[in-house]
Parts: C-alpha cells; structure tokens; sequence
C-alpha cells in the first residue's frame, strides 16, 4: 500500500476525500469517505496478490455490481490501480459484530433471538438470490457462492442486512466446483479445505454466524496456534449445547459435513430457526451465559492461503 497514502484528510482521487478508517484485515482496509457530490460513501482498498487473480476478482466484483437485491450492498464503482482493486460501496451503520460487541457491553447479553432471526432472513435471501444459477458472467449462466459469510460482512443500514465484500466470490456452473482460495477459517465450510466449493457452502457459514450471534461463542475449537488451510484437516463435530433443542437440530443440519445433506437453501435453514424460535421445545431448554474472555474464544481471524 505504498503508492497513495491511507489516512484521514488525504485523497486518493481527484474529489474522494477519506474521513476515518472503519476496518482493517490482513488483506484490506475499509474508510468511510466523501465523493465528488460530497456523500459519506464506503471505500474497501484491496491489496491486489496478482495480476491474473487481481483481473479475475475485478470481474466478479463487476458482475456482483449489476445485481439488485435489496440485501446486497450497492457498489457504486470498482477501480484497479498499481497495488490496488479499489470499490466504492454505500456506507453501512455498522455490522452485526458491532451489534453484538454492543449488546455484550449493554445488555451483557448476545444477541436476543427475536431480533436476530429477523437479520437472518435477509441475509438468507440475499444469499440465496446470488447463489442462484441465473446470473450472467463472460457468456455463462452462473451462480456465486460468496465464500466470505460472517457477522463483520453482514452490514446495517437502517434496520436492513446488506451482505457486503465480494473479494472471494466465486462463480459456480454445477452443484461442486474446484475451489482453491480460502475465507475466514471460523466460519468456512469444510469442503473448501478438500478443495472443493458446494452450492450450500455459504448455507454452512451462515448457521456458524448465527450460533455466533447467538450465544457469543463459535460452535468449534479455533483451529491450533499456527494453522495454515490444509486439505488434511478434519473439523470436530460442533457443539452446540449454547440453543435450545429446535434451532439445535436446524443448525445440526446445516452443519452436515455432506454438503448434500444440509437443507436445500439458507432461507428454508432460518425458517427452521424462526419455527423453533416460535415453538420452542420446552423439554429442551437453554441458558445462555456470557462467555469468558480468553484466549480460547478469540476473535475470528481469517486466513488465506
């Protein structure tokens, strides 16, 4: 990142002024700016890895760009310069991370499930509606598995869940497809590890964003200190003692190690979750409990090969 300057005051371009800097991985950063017309707008700076990958993720993040759905974040532009694929996006309030890291500080308490249900619906049907084969890209029908689901890409505008960052979208002409990139190692599903992508892939991270949300605790051990994506690598079964018995048994399935055995969209997954939620089970009930800050339950890290 070393020709433009990332900092607060500068302008990368002629009228696109950064305010402050709103997030930061290993691969990105996300500033809060002002454009020519002076809106507060999103920008996402991604250190570009290779020309050939850096082309190919432009395209798809072009092509994510002409779809409309209410619950995808609007790209407004998408630039490559030296070092850089640069994208231009609405401003969100925040994240569901936030959202929780809010409630855990107010409420000392994750996410209630009435509310968190609600986001989970429309996370789903935005999922749904880009993993769906219909959607044109260089002469194909196509879907696109997201490969990045997690609360920190679940943003709010309002009351609305916008799903955001593309930098791992990934089109699918079949049911299974090669895949060889990796997302955020707590939420991934594991058949990327094998190499493989699966039509449910991103079902699978959204039932991991959600027993997160839920109960403020991931479903599986972190992965060991020093871990590197490797198709060896066998995830244990999850533990999901944090819900009751009904949203247990939905999240359950959508946990199926056999992609093929998880439920046959996300949005049929979190109707399955509202209908526990509704009805719960009352020989199974759940109390939840903050978890301990330790080290064992740290922050999500992702992780590229």
């Amino acid at each position: 990142m070393s020709r433009i300057r990332l900092e607060a005051g500068s302008e990368p371009f002629p009228g696109l002024k950064l305010v402050q800097l709103r997030g930061r991985g290993g691969f990105a950063e996300v500033w809060e700016a002002r454009d020519p017309q002076r809106r507060k707008i999103a920008v996402k700076f991604m250190a570009s890895r290779n020309s050939t990958s850096s082309a190919k993720e432009m395209r798809i993040i072009q092509t994510v760009q002409k779809l409309r759905h209410r619950n995808l974040v609007r790209i407004e532009h998408v630039w490559s310069i030296p070092d850089y694929i640069i994208v231009a996006m609405e401003l969100g309030d925040g994240s569901l991370l936030d959202l929780l890291d809010a409630y855990q500080t107010e409420f000392h308490s994750p996410l209630v499930p009435e509310l968190l249900i609600g986001y989970m619906q429309q996370a789903a049907s935005a999922i749904d509606f880009l993993n769906a084969r219909r959607h044109p890209f260089e002469g194909r029908t196509v879907g696109f598995q997201h490969c990045d689901i997690k609360p920190s890409n679940l943003l709010l505008v309002g009351d609305t869940i916008k799903v955001a960052d593309f930098g791992l979208a990934t089109p699918t002409l079949s049911p299974q497809v090669a895949y060889s990139r990796a997302g955020t190692l707590d939420f991934v599903a594991p058949e990327t590890h094998r190499g493989v992508l699966n039509d449910n892939s991103d079902q699978y991270s959204l039932a991991v964003t959600y027993y997160f949300l839920r109960t403020a605790n991931l479903p599986f051990p972190h992965p060991p200190l020093g871990f590197q994506r490797e198709y060896s690598y066998n995830r244990p079964a999850p533990d999901l003692a944090g819900v009751p018995g009904g949203e247990r048994r939905a999240l359950e399935r959508a946990l199926e190690l056999e992609p093929t055995a998880r439920w046959p969209s996300c949005t049929a997954m979190v109707t399955a979750l509202a209908d526990a939620i509704k009805n719960p089970d009352p020989t199974c009930q759940t109390t939840l409990e903050m978890p301990a800050v330790n080290d064992t339950n740290p922050r999500p890290a992702p992780v590229r090969p």
